[in-house]
């Protein structure tokens, strides 16, 4: 252990990382720049192509990134293969695949890291410190990733390599600066294990690195995220309630956060993202059916509903001005699930287009940081009789509505994100619906 520590803390430790998608390049990129000598490990023969080539394949805004790619491949300190054995070079691995939820049974789909895990276990060096970032349902680093890393190693955890949990903490368009200023969660199979992944993640972070096992750092990561869901959902409830009694949410949410110990979160069009929208249920399933929840369930029941809830609006405000939603023509603005990003992981766009065209709309999508969506804002806007506002993105944040309403068949605006004045909108003669204001 001494001689690793000693070599992480003077950057001689070969470092790999398995998965180079948004949490991996970044972290790859990251320790390139700390000075390692990085092995990038990424199957997608085409994105690895990509990289190699010190293209980034992440879109978007993402401050630094491409810079910090380039300068990675142009050094050499990061080299990008398709071949796990080249892992066999590196005394620190780190694993940072998707684990997405089954869509029926919310159950974890773990066939990228069991096919990581496999693909290392032959490659691991006597005593390498071995890390998923990946998010995983509790007790995940004892069920699935020691024993299959033993089985394919043919050494034992604790002995032959350590094993350390560090969840990831960062969300596109702000990848680099979440690596670097949050702080982060060390869980390890050990003390020892857990001090070594603290000597490396302090040439990374700037923030508090606290060491704890690995069910912890397991639970801690699912547990902050399916927080999120149930305050969000907590908050889309409330729009559904005020549009109910004719309030406006946003102010009643100002109001009620001048209350010492309030931080009421923003309603809107629906929960995106690869997180979010899946940790509850990697939560959920470390309890293996001990445990009814209630809450948690009912939170993403809401959040689910809330595209749904959108076309809904929409039908009301074509109806309103004498439209079928099933003859209308209605410009969706924005695909990705967060603003200025490519990401459409789990989009709440995706839901509400299904939605629309099961009701016979005629839908076009704009977004700008899709090329196949990416036409001139005003000519796939014209002539439609409902634009709806999913996204809040820069180039949608500086429409004129008075431009908005001229390119429109049929003045009938729905905004998802609370992005338009509704007085303007409406003294300009909009029928103008916002979730929990319309």
């Amino acid at each position: 252990m001494e001689d690793l520590a000693e070599a992480i803390r003077s950057k001689r430790a070969v470092t790999a990382v398995i998965g180079l998608g948004y949490v991996g390049l970044a972290v790859a990129c990251a320790l390139a720049h700390a000075g390692f000598r990085v092995l990038g490990i990424e199957r997608d023969h085409d994105k690895a192509a990509q990289i190699a080539a010190a293209i980034c394949p992440i879109s978007g805004h993402e401050p630094r990134l491409a810079e910090l790619l380039k300068e990675a491949i142009q050094s050499g300190r990061l080299q990008v293969s398709n071949d796990p054995q080249d892992c066999r070079e590196a005394s620190v691995i780190l694993i940072a695949v998707e684990t997405p939820v089954d869509a029926v049974s919310k159950a974890p789909r773990y066939e990228a890291l069991k096919g990581a895990l496999r693909d290392l276990g032959p490659s691991i060096q006597t005593g390498a410190l071995v890390i998923v970032e990946s998010t995983i349902a509790p007790g995940t680093m004892e069920g699935v990733v020691r024993p299959l890393l033993e089985e394919t190693s043919g050494k034992k955890a604790n002995e032959g390599f350590h094993l350390v949990h560090c969840p990831e903490r960062v969300m596109p368009g702000k990848l680099l600066a979440n690596l670097r200023t949050c702080s982060r969660v060390i869980g390890g199979s050990t003390p020892y294990a857990a001090e070594l992944a603290r000597e490396l993640y302090r040439h990374l972070v700037e923030a508090d690195l606290d060491l704890t096992d690995v069910l912890t750092a397991e639970l801690v990561k699912a547990t902050e995220n399916t927080y999120r869901d149930v305050q969000i959902a907590l908050a889309n409830e409330m729009a559904l309630l005020c549009e109910n009694v004719g309030a406006d949410v946003y102010r009643v949410r100002e109001l009620v956060n001048k209350s010492p110990l309030r931080a009421m979160h923003l309603p809107g069009a629906g929960v995106g993202g690869h997180c979010i929208p899946k940790d509850p249920w990697l939560l959920l399933y470390g309890t293996r059916g001990k445990l009814q929840a209630q809450l948690i369930p009912t939170a993403r029941g809401i959040n689910d509903h809330m595209p749904l809830h959108v076309a809904e609006l929409a039908e009301e405000g074509l109806a309103e001005a004498g439209k079928d939603i099933g003859e209308a023509k209605v410009i969706v603005l924005g695909y990705s699930y967060l603003e200025n990003t490519a990401d459409d992981r789990n989009s709440p766009t995706i839901v509400l287009v299904e939605r629309l065209k099961a009701l016979g709309t005629k839908v076009t999508i704009h977004d700008p940081f899709f090329e196949e969506y990416d036409a001139p804002l005003q000519q796939a806007v014209t002539g439609s009789d409902c634009v709806i506002l999913m996204v809040a993105h820069e180039e949608y944040r500086a429409l004129d509505l008075a431009d908005l309403k001229a390119w429109l068949a049929t003045p009938v605006l729905i905004d998802g994100r609370n992005l338009f004045d509704k007085k303007k909108a409406r003294d300009l003669g909009f029928f103008y619906a916002g979730v929990g204001n319309r």
